[in-house]
């Protein structure tokens, strides 16, 4: 079967051929479908993430979607959303024709979808729907900005938080294509994060687009976007960063924290039960299915992983990367 292989963190996977795997105890055997380039999955694969440096070679792949071949619980023929520990802990991904996933770590998706958008929500709209409303306590009718906004995160949040009731979103977001990208969710006003010199104009052009108080900003950025966007949060309202892309430190000022009693809350997947990521990646999918939910994305054949990596660490992908992987046939005793 084909296989995405990391040899040596900090380079790109490559394609090999690999003999396919077979489930142990409590496991099933997948037939990979789709399977994400996500930007856990280069953070782990360059050897500097909190995990540590991964044990190589490895199949990266923190997620993926497929059909079950063989296992217990679950029927064989089901497509199925699973996640990985490849790169965080010892073991292979899902970057590979065949795939074996722990039953615990799979979610039965309704028939008829579409596997690769299915992939390209996978966590990260898990991480915008919980941050939302889980770690952000949304409440119907409050107005709700959303920071990189062009990122999937951002994308599927500006959605999401719509659907459960959010009376106005904000988008924000620095580049040309990211803005493209925001604008694609439908946001009530798009603020342009790059034209601002400071974060005192940052915070007058949020303030210029909102319709009064501002009760919730989602952030995957940090940095002086997140400070901005607290100045201009009403008294009691919530921050939830999940992330760092624009920067690793925010200059946060006490006397904006404690003058409006703000939250400032941080999120994470890891944090999730199993119970829990399972019923939100239930409901993103169900909102894709019934056509309120989709995020920018690309299938690349599986083949082409090692180019479609590096345009992805060098942000030269208009939207998810989705590997495609090409069926295999097992021999009748491995099923």
């Amino acid at each position: 079967m084909q296989a995405a292989l990391i040899e040596k963190p900090g380079q790109p996977p490559r394609l090999v051929d690999r003999e396919a795997p077979r489930a142990g105890p409590g496991g099933l055997t997948v037939d990979v479908t789709a399977a994400p380039i996500t930007p856990l999955d280069v953070l782990c694969g360059s050897g500097t993430s909190y995990f540590g440096v991964p044990q190589t070679p490895y199949v990266p792949g923190v997620q993926g979607v497929g059909v079950v071949r063989a296992g217990s619980s679950i029927a064989a023929g089901t497509s199925v959303w699973f996640a990985s520990t490849a790169g965080m802990q010892p073991g292979d991904g899902s970057m590979r024709s065949v795939a074996t996933v722990a039953e615990r770590d799979t979610v039965p998706l309704p028939p008829g979808t579409d596997p690769a958008l299915a992939a390209a929500l996978g966590l990260s709209a898990v991480a915008a729907w919980l941050g939302l409303t889980w770690r952000g306590e949304l409440s119907p009718g409050e107005q709700v900005l959303v920071l990189g906004a062009g990122g999937v995160v951002g994308q599927a949040a500006v959605q999401l938080a719509r659907t459960a009731g959010a009376r106005r979103v904000i988008a924000a977001a620095r580049s040309e294509a990211a803005r493209t990208r925001a604008l694609a969710a439908h946001p009530d006003a798009l603020v342009h994060l790059d034209d601002a010199d400071d974060v005192d104009d940052l915070a007058d052009a949020i303030r210029s687009a909102c319709d009064g108080p501002l009760d919730l900003v989602l952030d995957p950025l940090f940095g002086l976007a997140a400070v901005a966007a607290m100045r201009v949060l009403r008294p009691d309202g919530r921050l939830v960063n999940l992330g760092s892309s624009a920067a690793a430190t925010a200059p946060m000022e006490s006397a904006t924290l404690r003058s409006s009693s703000l939250r400032v809350l941080g999120y994470t997947n890891n944090a999730l039960s199993t119970q829990l990521r399972s019923e939100a990646l239930t409901h993103v999918v169900q909102e894709a299915a019934a056509g309120r939910l989709t995020v920018e994305h690309e299938r690349v054949p599986l083949a082409d992983v090692t180019a479609g990596w590096v345009r992805h660490v060098d942000g030269q992908a208009g939207g998810r990367i989705v590997l495609i992987p090409e069926p295999v046939l097992l021999d009748s005793q491995e099923t």
